[in-house]
């Protein structure tokens, strides 16, 4: 496998994006359209919140057919906007559809911003029609749509990849915005990934539901859970690679880039919390079983008394076993033994059980770095599991405090 540089979503072979400001939000880019010159086999995955945001309905209702195109709007969610919210997400379809020669359920919409406002679709529909003829396959292209959909983000988060798959370069590229409101099962989170690997779609779907199992869906930033989050995957087969059926080898090593890809989608959208200083990778291993795994070291990043500990480079490591012990899985405390690593260096604080004197000066000087390792290390099986999540700083209360201004 191979990283690409610059790498995003139009790397594949037959796609094309553009992101445009079209006036959602002041003096930013705020729209990006991503079309694939043929139609694209599909797979979704959305938020479990019982409250879910139109475009998210028209796409779980339109993600089984062929799709040719994606529209994405920023600056407005299109959240709890009743019958003419719905209206309007197929009116959004319809519109670029239309420019496309293609029906509107060939096109699938996301939008990601305030809740609770109708859509300005005199801008959504003029903006489509000014963006369509910027689409292009080029570097510009890919950039620019990546900017277009963040909202809080601090940086565009974007990536492609390179594999081998029956003799025949394939690639994957993606993008996605994520800094607030993210809690497992996803949250304002979406995600954009393009392939031109032949692959049918049930393969498709089994694919990306495996990878979001162990990325998406393991990050947290502050417990809240979105009406928006989603996922889309676009399969052209334009890499003419023998067409992936079943799990076979191929099929492995098509899961292995595009895991590579969510992976570190996810974990860019952890780094950029709202207002975080420092990125958290809480491992689990000797667990029980994967659930356990799972909920425990997802437990921990989503404490808030440990987020803020981290904050403060306080190693404070009962907040550790704390959320472990809450986390919904069966262990014995007796066996657990705790780490806290960085570059700085490594600190053991439990011992099977037994709390260590630790040297606060040197557990203080590992956690001044960015990045902070949690390690549980239980004593009840051979499963293991990572999530990934940030300090919970005075910056995210800001941000938050006056979000819609």
């Amino acid at each position: 496998m191979k990283i690409m540089e610059n790498g995003s979503v139009v790397s594949p072979k037959g796609f094309k994006a553009w992101g445009n400001a079209v006036g959602l939000k002041k003096d930013k880019k705020d729209m990006a359209i991503i079309t694939s010159d043929v139609p694209a086999n599909a797979a979704g995955c959305f938020t479990t919140n019982i409250v879910k945001a139109a475009p998210v309905h028209w796409d779980m209702g339109n993600v089984e057919n062929s799709i040719r195109g994606i529209v994405v709007n920023s600056g407005n969610a299109n959240a709890c906007t009743g019958k003419q919210g719905m209206k309007d997400a197929e009116d959004t379809a319809e519109k670029l559809a239309s420019l496309m020669g293609v029906k509107a359920e060939n096109v699938l919409v996301c939008s990601t911003g305030v809740i609770g406002v109708n859509l300005p679709m005199n801008k959504i529909l003029n903006g489509i029609d000014s963006t369509y003829p910027l689409l292009s396959a080029d570097i510009e292209g890919g950039n620019s749509a990546a900017e277009a959909i963040m909202t809080t983000d601090t940086y565009a988060k974007k990536v492609a990849v390179e594999t081998e798959i029956n003799g025949k370069t394939v690639t994957i590229g993606g993008m996605a915005k994520g800094s607030g409101m993210i809690n497992p099962n996803m949250a304002t989170m979406l995600c954009f990934i393009t392939t031109d690997c032949y692959i049918s779609k049930a393969m498709l779907h089994k694919a990306l539901k495996a990878c979001v199992k162990d990325t998406f869906n393991m990050i947290s930033v502050d417990g809240d859970m979105s009406t928006n989050d989603t996922v889309l995957c676009l399969a052209n087969g334009l890499a003419e690679n023998e067409k992936i059926n079943t799990q076979n080898e191929d099929f492995t090593k098509f899961k292995e880039a595009l895991k590579y890809i969510c992976k570190k989608l996810a974990i860019a959208c952890a780094d950029d919390g709202e207002g975080a200083t420092k990125l958290i990778e809480a491992k689990v291993t000797g667990a029980v079983d994967k659930d356990s795994a799972r909920k425990i070291a997802l437990s921990v990043v989503s404490s808030s008394l440990l987020k803020a500990a981290i904050f403060g480079e306080d190693a404070n490591w009962g907040r550790v076993l704390c959320a472990m012990g809450y986390s919904g899985a069966d262990f014995d405390p007796m066996g657990v033994t705790i780490k806290f690593r960085s570059e700085n260096g490594e600190i053991l604080l439990m011992d099977k059980g037994t709390p260590i004197v630790f040297d606060e000066e040197l557990a203080a000087n590992i956690l001044s770095a960015h990045i902070i390792y949690i390690d549980m290390i239980l004593d009840e099986g051979t499963s293991h599991a990572t999530a990934w999540g940030c300090d919970l700083t005075y910056d995210y209360v800001k941000i938050n405090g006056d979000y819609r201004s």
